[in-house]
């Protein structure tokens, strides 16, 4: 009897079979294939973690339809990949690329371990358009302005077609002696199910490939053509939702891409590709600036006077300012791991701005607490926010959180869903409750805003000297 030694494919953000050019390359060799993933206890927490322990689940369920498995190892990578090659025998270890600084560094190491010891290595790209070191401008440096580098990756053309899911895989079966520390698939899910706090969670997402396919055409079919107008309202149900499903690769941007161009031009269909394009200029910053989370980007605000000020803090993360659209914002994520895109540039600029505290507190919070948290768009969004990173707003520029609640959900629908104390408010008065009398149960605001206003601008002032004539801006 001949034994046909394995090849391995390492999935890690990538839980799909239908355009996963690792899987397919591992495929084609005609070996059977051991699908494996790789907890590093250090590696997840919290919301992202819960999303991880339920793709754990759903794609093993997957591959299970198709007379596979998906394999769980517990440990550091760096260790298990290795001695799960020697256990096994496997021939070759198959990828799709990473980006963050940790993966790559990670990547780096065990692929020369692994061909030292005799291992063929394949890596592949998928969880862009453009890999970050690729557009670049004439210099060959990296751009910090969007618009140029979107222009210029739209110049260079997005022609790779997604790869169809693999028709048949022969799925190899490891014996169970001598291998690393294993776990059952769905540890991770019952562990975070058992907390009690995911339960929001459990009820707004489904981790999975069919799951994202089912929102992208959902979202094509409906909200595509109104999205630039209607993707600032927080009430409509105008934005996609396949951001945790893109951070997590159930669906790849390519896939998005290849559909959403099916659809006729409209300026819905132009401002969704330039918000993908957003999500991939994050990542050729990050690739250019691996401490993009923890240091300012212009380094004129390591200077800025920020407050310690736990309690304001603690209040911002549960939703207790006194500001009902930031409120509604806060507990959302609480709530469900994710946040409409208009509130989060409110409640983070409320957080910076309106009570002084360091952009890097609220980058560690949406760490925390978002199923959708990348290292990439975290980072350069608070930056963004903050007035510290690429392209980013002025600091002297506020989002004034009352002209966006009303701007933005004027008859008060989101505050309504997230806020229900407020529910009996007019929809004048849902805005700025404290006028009204207040509402039992329902803090005052913990700052007022236009003392916050001064306070930030006095602290720019000290850093920067006098802003410039006319450059203030309380619209947002």
């Amino acid at each position: 009897m001949v034994v046909t030694s394995p090849v391995i494919v390492w999935f890690r953000q990538d839980f799909r079979r239908a355009d996963n050019a690792a899987l397919t390359a591992a495929v084609e060799t005609g070996a059977p294939v051991l699908c494996v993933y790789i907890l590093d206890e250090a590696a997840e927490q919290d919301a992202v973690r819960w999303w991880l322990g339920r793709a754990l689940e759903l794609f093993d369920a997957d591959l299970r339809q198709t007379g596979g498995a998906l394999h769980v190892f517990r440990g550091p990578a760096s260790q298990v990949l290795p001695a799960l090659v020697a256990a096994t025998g496997a021939r070759a270890v198959f990828w799709n690329r990473r980006y963050d600084p940790d993966g790559r560094e990670t990547d780096t190491r065990l692929k020369a371990l692994l061909k030292a010891g005799g291992t063929s290595v394949r890596s592949f790209p998928g969880a862009l358009l453009h890999e970050p070191w690729t557009i670049r401008t004439r210099t060959g440096q990296p751009y910090h302005v969007f618009g140029a580098y979107w222009r210029a990756a739209c110049q260079a053309g997005h022609e790779r077609p997604p790869l169809p899911a693999p028709e048949r895989i022969a799925f190899a079966t490891p014996a169970r002696s001598g291998l690393p520390p294993v776990m059952e698939a769905g540890t991770v899910g019952r562990e975070m199910r058992a907390t009690g706090w995911t339960d929001g969670l459990e009820e707004a997402w489904r981790p999975d490939e069919a799951s994202a396919r089912e929102r992208l055409a959902q979202f094509l079919d409906g909200a595509l053509d109104e999205y630039a107008r209607d993707r600032d309202f927080p009430a409509r149900p105008a934005t996609s939702g396949l951001s945790p499903f893109l951070r997590w690769g159930h669906v790849t941007p390519a896939q998005v891409r290849q559909a959403a161009v099916a659809r006729p031009a409209s300026g819905g269909l132009a401002k969704f590709m330039a918000e993908l394009g957003w999500r991939e200029f994050a990542w050729s910053v990050l690739f250019a600036r691996p401490d993009l989370a923890s240091r300012n980007l212009r380094p004129e605000f390591d200077g800025m006077p920020w407050r310690n000020d736990p309690d304001a803090v603690r209040a911002w993360q549960r939703g207790r300012t006194g500001y009902p659209l930031v409120d509604a914002g806060m507990r959302q994520l609480w709530r469900t791991g994710w946040m409409h895109n208009r509130v989060r540039m409110v409640a983070a600029s409320f957080l910076v701005k309106h009570l002084l505290v360091d952009w890097r507190e609220g980058e560690r919070w949406f760490a925390r607490t978002l199923v959708d948290y990348d290292p990439a768009s975290n980072g350069m969004n608070w930056q963004w926010v903050a007035g510290t990173g690429v392209e980013a707003a002025p600091f002297f520029r506020m989002m004034n959180p009352l002209i966006q609640s009303r701007k933005f959900d004027p008859s008060g629908v989101y505050i309504r869903d997230w806020v229900p104390e407020l529910a009996g408010l007019s929809d004048t008065e849902i805005h700025t409750p404290w006028l009204a009398g207040g509402v039992d149960g329902y803090p005052a605001p913990i700052v007022v805003h236009e003392a916050a206003r001064e306070r930030a601008l006095s602290a720019w002032r000290a850093l920067r000297g006098p802003v410039e004539e006319g450059g203030y801006n309380d619209a947002g």
